[in-house]
């Protein structure tokens, strides 16, 4: 079987403008692209009549973020957290996860301030402005 290596990491959002202000402004990622696909093939690939979608690429090192509006969108659901099955969240590495969390900006919603796991790993879960999940490893 052929093996399979990462590519990007999608996230759908609401608002791809300030989806993509947060990930370069709070996150640092510069965007690599931004395009639109519709038509049978895409709507047929991703499931949805008369689908499309606007995307933007960002860079995160060995791979992508990949942020993405669709027309037409779906249905709000509630703000899920990490134990929940399905659920997803994007990690990120920093160098300095202390340094991180003191820059944040006040109006960034954390769900806890920077932690030490039991493994020695330090972490920091925040939010984006369409309540997705982000995970800050510290590298």
């Amino acid at each position: 079987m052929a093996s399979a290596s990462a590519h990007h990491f999608g996230v759908t959002v609401t608002d791809l403008d300030r989806a993509v202000e947060f990930y370069r402004e709070i996150l640092g990622l510069d965007v690599l692209d931004r395009f639109t696909v519709s038509g049978e093939s895409f709507s047929a690939g991703v499931g949805v009549d008369g689908a499309t979608g606007t995307f933007a690429h960002l860079d995160a090192g060995s791979a992508r973020v990949e942020l993405v509006e669709y027309d037409p969108a779906g249905e709000d659901r509630e703000s899920e957290t990490v134990n929940q099955p399905g659920a997803k969240h994007l990690g990120l590495a920093v160098d300095d996860l202390d340094r991180f969390y003191e820059e944040l900006p006040a109006d960034v919603e954390t769900v806890s301030e920077p932690q030490t796991t039991e493994s020695g790993t330090r972490i920091l879960f925040l939010r984006d402005p369409e309540d997705n999940l982000v995970e800050l490893v510290e590298a």
